[in-house]
């Protein structure tokens, strides 16, 4: 009989679609809930496209990792930025989105009924890849300020663990993972045999003097360590579909099979354009950075409004809050209740693993998509739905 994948069944439905469709059925909503960035990818980049394009072989398929020129632009930058130097031991992949190059390694590297660690609250579609290819998922907890807990981590693996999964800056949490917990990981998947996938998407967003941190930069380290960056959020190109991965050099065949299989290459004209985006550079990207500083700073001065109702660690780094909010029953009622009565969503946090709903009602707050004006509304609205719901 027909019948859907039974894998598929265990995944989750993607929780950015269900809240589209609240915004949609209720005009005037503000949306905090989609991870993007309110800005553009750089105007002189675009314009340069068509001119680029005219090369009638570039309508062609391309190298399966990605065209030469861009290989060595993320090459240079990992050496300038992240101190990764990618010689004989690690390899450079450009893939449609770093989402992408995430499910490549998983396939790449794990086979059904193997694990992957993910630190709590985990990033949605990361445990979505982790399912679909038949493995499982093992959420393991934070400290209360949503800093990694190295030893829970340690008391996780088991015989069948394939990776740790770090995300610094944090997803939903903004917190910005310490150089010393990032080494103790790192040591940790070298000391067990296993690897250390490091998702640095969020890389240029960091506040208050936080640094980033690149685990494969460690001596050593390359061998075992899976390092995810994008374009998406740091130059605007969500839709453009450009990330890339630094994997082991002995992963080379798996990777290439994967790659080839589902993508053949990157789409040209994006890869083009983050070549002529990259040209620009960190300082391109660092105004807009210090743009959402001060939004940032207002989202939690207006959230201060709540009092006790709310509780969340003013983290660093992404443009997120995570907030815990008393518990409830329904899953999902408390943002119907937002979207139809005070036009403003959130993303639940449910999807995020956060589950026990009765003991808390967790919602992720994203304040980078939109100009600071509509974020302030929008952060007032939510103010207005969290006291009316729990005060009436």
């Amino acid at each position: 009989m027909k019948r859907q994948s039974l894998r598929m069944d265990r995944v989750d439905t993607p929780i950015i679609p269900t809240i589209a469709a609240l915004v949609r059925d209720n005009p005037g909503t503000i949306s905090l809930g989609q991870g993007v960035v309110n800005y553009a990818p750089p105007a002189s980049a675009i314009a340069a496209l068509p001119e680029l394009m005219a090369d009638a072989q570039l309508h062609k398929y391309q190298a399966v990792s990605g065209i030469a020129p861009l290989v060595e632009a993320f090459r240079q930058k990992l050496a300038d930025e992240n101190q990764v130097h990618c010689g004989t031991e690690s390899r450079i992949m450009v893939t449609a989105g770093s989402n992408m190059a995430f499910l490549n390694c998983v396939l790449a590297v794990a086979d059904p009924g193997d694990e992957f660690i993910l630190p709590m609250p985990y990033y949605f579609n990361q445990e979505m890849a982790i399912r679909m290819c038949g493995c499982i998922p093992v959420p393991v907890p934070t400290h209360n300020d949503s800093s990694l807990d190295v030893q829970a981590l340690a008391d996780a693996i088991t015989p069948r663990t394939r990776a740790i999964v770090t995300v610094s800056p944090n997803n939903p949490t903004g917190a910005v993972y310490s150089e010393a917990s990032l080494r103790a990981v790192n040591a940790l998947c070298a000391k067990a045999g296993i690897y250390h996938f490091s998702d640095e998407a969020y890389e240029y967003f960091t506040y208050e003097g936080a640094q980033h941190f690149s685990p494969a930069s460690i001596e050593g380290a390359q061998g075992h360590t899976l390092s995810f960056y994008s374009m998406s959020k740091n130059y605007g190109m969500a839709s453009w579909r450009v990330g890339y991965v630094v994997y082991p050099a002995d992963l080379f065949d798996a990777m290439n099979k994967v790659q080839d299989t589902n993508l053949i290459c990157a789409p040209v004209a994006s890869q083009l354009l983050a070549l002529q985006s990259l040209r620009l550079g960190r300082d391109w990207v660092q105004p807009k950075i210090q743009s959402l500083s001060m939004v940032r700073h207002q989202v939690y001065q207006a959230l201060e409004d709540l009092g006790d109702l709310v509780q969340f660690p003013q983290t660093q780094g992404a443009f997120y809050v995570l907030m815990k909010l008393p518990g409830m029953a329904d899953p999902m009622a408390f943002n119907r209740h937002m979207t139809e009565k005070f036009k403003v969503a959130t993303l639940p946090g449910f999807a995020f693993g956060l589950t026990d709903l009765n003991k808390a009602n967790y919602q992720r707050l994203s304040y980078g998509a939109l100009d600071p004006a509509t974020v302030a509304q929008g952060v007032q609205r939510f103010v207005a739905a969290v006291k009316d719901w729990y005060r009436t």
